[in-house]
């Protein structure tokens, strides 16, 4: 079955808050004890159903290790949301979120949906970060918040499912001649920066041609695209 929509979405934070373990949680839902931290860039897929439409949620994993950090700016581009994660048990990993935050205005497009994840929710006893802390932050910054567990796979998919049903909001209330003058561009290669979006036919795609979409962003497929939001 065709997806209507391929949203790409970004997970980052500082390394060891549990990105790769989160992101492993909502697609396959797996936990690893031995996870060792990610190296550049990976990626997984899950499909979803959001209000009747079939939603491909590409998401890459970042490094959050300070010298791979001006080789993940490059995707932030095109990416429609960004899961934000913290260790809650780690406090200097909460203060560095500004500063990805930051990170994501300089190099994401403005619409950009943000979550702000509390992760390792289940360790209540060496908790460094408050709830209501970290959701006065999210609320100042213009970010969505929840707190999670990897380990025990609490909240992973209600702030995932909740992430990308605010990015198809965003996609499904776009003007409808900004969506025809978009698909105008990538079919006739006019558009600046056409190879930010990808249309899908169904084709099964290989490793390799799953990288050359890193800055795949959100659109109907060709047969789906009425001009209509």
């Amino acid at each position: 079955m065709e997806e209507d929509y391929v949203f790409k979405i970004v997970v980052i934070g500082d390394s060891a808050v549990g990105k790769t373990q989160l992101l492993g949680r909502f697609t396959r839902d797996e936990f690893f004890l031995d996870s060792k931290s990610t190296i550049g860039i990976e990626f997984q897929t899950r499909t979803v159903d959001i209000a009747r439409r079939r939603v491909k949620a590409q998401i890459w994993d970042t490094a959050g290790q300070e010298r791979y950090r001006a080789v993940t700016s490059a995707y932030y581009r095109g990416a429609l949301g960004a899961m934000l994660v913290y260790d809650v048990t780690r406090r200097h990993t909460f203060e560095h979120a500004a500063r990805w935050v930051d990170e994501l205005r300089a190099h994401a497009d403005k619409s950009i949906v943000v979550m702000l994840i509390g992760n390792k929710a289940d360790l209540a006893g060496g908790r460094a970060v408050a709830a209501d802390e970290a959701a006065a932050f999210a609320e100042e910054q213009g970010l969505f918040f929840s707190e999670a567990s990897a380990l025990s796979g609490e909240n992973v998919e209600r702030a995932f499912l909740r992430l990308l049903e605010e990015i198809h909001a965003n996609v499904s209330t776009r003007r409808p001649l900004e969506a025809a003058d978009e698909l105008d561009g990538v079919i006739n290669g006019s558009r600046r920066g056409a190879t930010d979006v990808l249309m899908l036919k169904g084709t099964k795609l290989s490793m390799a041609e799953e990288m050359s979409i890193m800055e795949t962003s959100a659109l109907r497929r060709a047969s789906s695209c009425s001009c209509s939001s």
